[in-house]
């Protein structure tokens, strides 16, 4: 089958070239798009003498040529269309690179549009600016290659493939007026995360929400390798696309010498229809004439790779050549060759036509360029931070669980969230969403569910529960749609929360990667206003997983997070309902961070009332005196410290133990909500003094530090510190199964027992003392073990564990309360 035969044009671009495009406007979008690719190329090979006022020398050209041009040329094809139609209908835009390594496109449409000298007063409009421009560019002490943070009119930098159609929606939800343009190279269409994507469409309210308008970019090849949407015949390819629920549109352009005026009348015909399709849509659903999901339009948009660029370098093809991806020519520099074609290659966009003597674009192409924040570099939707308004937070005081004492009352801490977070999501409809991979329920949020409602376009059934054409739950199977999806809504201006099992926010490591990076390369633009954090609620934890076994058993995301500036991160570990409360006040409020949240789902102690809850994470970490057995004034002999809700109990439990064994020991307790304070006040700025760690943590004792996930990041964390080597910690060491709750613990040596047993050890002079005592652990554990053998549960010694006596006569619940029937 010939090249031609499967792209044939399809009857809908056929009638689309009834439009009428004008020869001035014709003339413009052609000004425009030249213009860009004559400054892409310039930005990729050029440090001087832009504008070609002179013939190129050796020292204009840089010495090391990065970027990416065979995106560049289809992408400001898109781009000058779009412009058109913004002019022409008054639209509401923005425009989301996914090949977003095509940053020299979406660089020169920002200057092209004014935004960028607007924002960068060193780049300036004129002739020295366009030197700046192009210098700046991959160079040292400039700008990335990519559509990072640093240009303007992005949310995407789009340097990882597969999430561009994501974001789209994310940018969509609640925006009626906005129009989400995601532009998605064929490469990154072969990702796992953007094959999912397609789906997104059962999610858009076409009343409530914006439009998504996905433009397929097919340019045929990837770095080294054709793609697989551009070699698959059109039928199947269309198939597909009607299959996920797309009405698509086929385009192509570029091939067979056709006039280029002619291309530019074929596709404005083309976006014209389909962007009165969308209008058709909303104005049905509108006035209540739309009656089923509606088919959104999309564009399939085929062009050659590295159009417009040379035909051929070295005898070899470049233009719709895998050759055209990055830089078709390298080494230019000190190349007279090279130089030539590089010089001839530029001239052909007949530079004079565009840049005036002075080096400011001509008029011709400033007709093609929308105003004011109609332009989609100055989109204030592109800067979210400009349209964000504070939530409307209930008073999370009113949620608290009443504490009559440590350890005297029992709750599920997540359900109590759910309580608070139904009424943010109540009082903040067209804001505030929260979002989840099916588990919004099981991780105890039901009560928003129930109050927001999950969001559906797909069909309804009778016995469908809790769906809704306007619900503010985001529930797809698919971690990556859902960060995705809340990346796009914070980064225009909204908040919201993801809320996901423990072990599975793995699946986004790398999505959570890439918005750290965008969110640390953010804080040092001026222009770029702080946008909500991204906050995530980790429930269905590594220590209550013991239902599910090992596969559901990893808390190493805590690792993951910490690797990155501390500038953006934070961790926090509430350890019962009140400071988890406390905790989600407090991030809900914050901008620019990534919050990580880790919290039990399943019954447990309280052990602070709410007036204590709120100064315990006000400080973040802190000595729980009613816990130990140390005398005032006196130094204790041992620390035990802890950070985790079931690691908490455990050493609750120990201290015990402890104060009942061994009266004479003075033992502290230092309980950590925020994870960060354990770090030097020179690595973040949430870390202690070696002054007051050493307060806490004394600089001489023994610390038996129990803690949430891997040892070795407590590790990390106090390295610095003055008693660091008396510091061992006690984690998850990679022991799951399916088990009992204790089980668990005792598998991972986190159980009070060998805490105790940490204790005689580390503390000098107890183990030759103690030795019984020591050895009565070891004998406890093991008949804790044949007992969770024989029996298939644990001891009642753990399960009706009791910190005090009080109306709680059914303890406090214990690492021994049942997760069996919990098999979400």
């Amino acid at each position: 089958m010939t090249h031609d035969a499967r792209v044939a044009r399809s009857a809908a671009e056929d009638k689309a070239t009834d439009y009428l495009l004008t020869a001035d406007d014709g003339a413009a979008i052609d000004a425009w798009w030249r213009a860009a690719n004559y400054l892409a190329v310039g930005q990729i090979y050029l440090m001087s003498n832009a504008l070609l006022k002179r013939p190129l020398a050796e020292e204009d050209i840089k010495p090391r040529l990065l970027g990416h041009w065979g995106t560049s040329p289809g992408q400001n094809f898109l781009y000058a269309h779009l412009n058109h139609q913004i002019i022409q209908r008054d639209l509401d835009i923005i425009y989301l690179s996914g090949p977003g390594h095509g940053g020299p496109s979406l660089v020169a449409a920002s200057w092209l549009e004014g935004t960028y000298s607007e924002v960068y007063s060193h780049v300036g409009t004129d002739a020295r600016g366009v030197d700046a421009l192009c210098r700046q560019f991959s160079f040292p002490g400039g700008i990335p290659s990519h559509v990072a943070p640093e240009t303007p009119g992005s949310i995407h930098e789009g340097g990882e493939l597969g999430y561009v159609l994501s974001h789209a929606y994310g940018a969509a939800f609640d925006n009626p007026d906005l129009i989400a343009v995601a532009v998605i190279g064929d490469g990154e269409a072969e990702t796992a995360p953007l094959a999912t994507a397609w789906h997104s469409n059962k999610f858009l309210d076409p009343q409530a929400d914006g439009t998504v308008l996905p433009i397929l970019h097919l340019n045929g090849y990837k770095i080294a390798n054709p793609t697989i949407f551009d070699r698959i015949p059109r039928q199947e390819l269309e198939s597909l696309l009607l299959g996920y629920g797309h009405q698509p549109y086929f385009f192509e352009g570029g091939f067979d010498g056709e006039d280029i005026i002619k291309t530019h009348r074929r596709f404005a015909g083309l976006l014209a229809q389909v962007l009165d399709e969308v209008v058709d849509i909303r104005t049905r659903a509108a006035d209540g004439r739309l009656t089923e999901r509606p088919r959104w339009p999309m564009i399939v948009f085929r062009t050659p790779k590295g159009w417009t660029g040379p035909q051929e370098v070295d005898g070899l093809p470049v233009e719709g050549s895998w050759r055209s991806h990055q830089v078709p020519m390298s080494a230019v520099r000190g190349n007279e060759e090279y130089t030539r074609l590089l010089e001839s290659w530029m001239r052909s966009y007949r530079p004079k036509e565009l840049f005036g003597p002075e080096g400011r674009i001509m008029d011709l192409v400033a007709q093609n360029n929308p105003v004011g924040t109609r332009r989609m570099s100055a989109n204030p939707h592109a800067n979210g931070g400009l349209l964000t308004r504070d939530l409307d937070l209930p008073d999370f005081r009113d949620y608290g669980v009443d504490v009559p004492g440590p350890g005297g009352a029992t709750a599920e801490a997540t359900r109590v969230l759910g309580g608070w977070v139904a009424d943010v999501v109540d009082r903040n409809r067209q804001t505030f969403r929260v979002f989840g991979p099916d588990e919004t329920h099981s991780n105890r949020l039901g009560a928003a569910v129930e109050a927001g409602r999950k969001a559906w376009q797909a069909e309804l059934l009778d016995t469908d529960v809790d769906l809704s054409r306007t619900g503010r739950v985001m529930e797809f199977l698919s971690e990556h749609q859902v960060q995705g999806w809340l990346e796009g809504y914070l980064l225009t201006g909204r908040h919201g929360l993801l809320n996901s099992y423990e072990a599975f926010i793995h699946i986004i490591d790398s999505m959570f990667n890439q918005h750290a990076k965008w969110l640390d390369s953010s804080r040092d633009i001026p222009w770029r206003v702080p946008v909500p954090s991204l906050n995530y609620l980790l429930s269905s934890h590594v220590w209550r997983q013991d239902h599910n076994g090992f596969s559901h058993q990893d808390p190493g995301f805590l690792d993951v997070v910490m690797n990155k500036t501390a500038d953006v991160t934070r961790i926090y570990l509430p350890p019962d309902a009140n400071t988890l409360l406390s905790t989600f006040d407090h991030v809900l409020r914050t901008r620019n961070y990534v919050n990580v949240v880790v919290a039990g789902k399943q019954p447990g102690p309280q052990w602070l009332t709410m007036e204590e809850a709120v100064l315990h994470c006000t400080r973040g970490i802190g000595i729980w005196n009613w816990a130990g057995s140390e005398e005032p004034g006196s130094k204790p002999d041992v620390v035990l410290g802890c950070a985790g809700d079931v690691p908490t109990m455990e050493a609750i439990a120990a201290a015990r133990l402890l104060r009942e064994r061994l009266p004479e020991l003075r033992v502290r307790v230092v309980n950590v909500v925020d994870l960060m304070r354990l770090q030097d006040e020179r690595e973040h700025p949430h870390g202690l003094s070696h002054r007051d760690f050493d307060a806490l943590f004394t600089a001489d004792r023994p610390v038996i530090f129990a803690f949430h996930g891997y040892p070795s990041l407590v590790h990390q964390l106090t390295y610095r510190r003055t008693n660091h080597h008396n510091i061992h910690v006690r984690g998850f060491k990679e022991k799951g199964t399916t088990t009992t709750p204790f089980d668990m613990l005792m598998l991972n040596d986190l159980d009070r027992y060998r805490l105790v047993i940490d204790v005689i050890d580390r503390v000098p002079g107890l183990a030759e003392r103690e030795s019984s005592l020591r050895q009565e652990m070891l004998d406890t554990r093991v008949r804790a073990r044949q007992y969770t053998r024989k029996h298939g549960q644990d001891l009642p010694e753990v399960t009706q564990w009791v910190v005090q006596d009080g109306d709680n006569t059914q303890g406090s619940g214990a690492p021994g309360s049942d997760t069996g029937g919990d098999n979400a």
